[in-house]
């Protein structure tokens, strides 16, 4: 899994609520589109018209966010069903942080699965954090955001300082690059030494 420590990118706002995760990548996409080739399907309603052309309209298709690698979104982001492509389709088309006030629950855990920080503040602050994303996107190119997830703050084109909280425990695995089982296997040494002695003490639990 890719570490996550500083990440510096123009940021994208798309503060609408409840964006579910069918609208993030269609089930019926999953049955033939491998992970790593989920970008052109991801936000695929709203991204393209009828005829297949991009919209617009739509501020991923902006020049100014062409390339945001941190989504501003709005409450209960990823909402519906559990399925991990969620996060994929974001990955594959480039973001690797979303902040919004909340977010479905599965999804959430699933980005600390698929390296990408999930960051959840509170409604108004959000709310600040994509106006200004949307302020410096009018012209061509967008200003960066910066997050920082060894100090827990988000530096903002205007020179604001935010600040966030991450589970540490989290926190740890994603500065390291580990998902759970690799954070597991880290402690290898710790559950050998531990079956060691527990299969002095209960040998009959042990098959083997």
């Amino acid at each position: 899994m890719e570490k996550f420590t500083v990440l510096t990118s123009v940021a994208a706002p798309l503060l609408r609520p409840n964006i579910n995760t069918d609208i993030l990548v269609r089930i019926e996409r999953l049955m033939y589109v491998p992970r790593g080739q989920l970008a052109k399907y991801c936000f695929e309603a709203w991204r393209y018209l009828p005829d297949g052309s991009e919209d617009p309209d739509f501020v991923l298709n902006k020049p100014a966010y062409r390339g945001a690698s941190i989504l501003i979104g709005g409450p209960n982001f990823a909402c519906g069903s559990s399925r991990e492509a969620a996060v994929w389709s974001l990955w594959d088309l480039g973001f690797r942080c979303v902040i919004a006030p909340s977010f479905g629950d599965i999804f959430f855990n699933n980005c600390f699965q698929n390296g990408m920080l999930p960051i959840v503040l509170p409604a108004d602050v959000v709310a600040k954090l994509g106006d200004e994303a949307a302020r410096v996107g009018e012209g061509a190119n967008g200003a960066p955001f910066t997050i920082d997830l060894e100090q827990q703050l988000i530096l903002t084109p205007s020179g604001r300082q935010v600040p966030f909280k991450v589970d540490a425990a989290r926190r740890r695995a994603l500065l390291d690059g580990l998902d759970e089982i690799q954070m597991t296997l880290a402690q290898e040494g710790e559950i050998s030494k531990f079956q060691a002695t527990d299969r002095m003490r209960r040998p009959w639990i042990y098959q083997y």
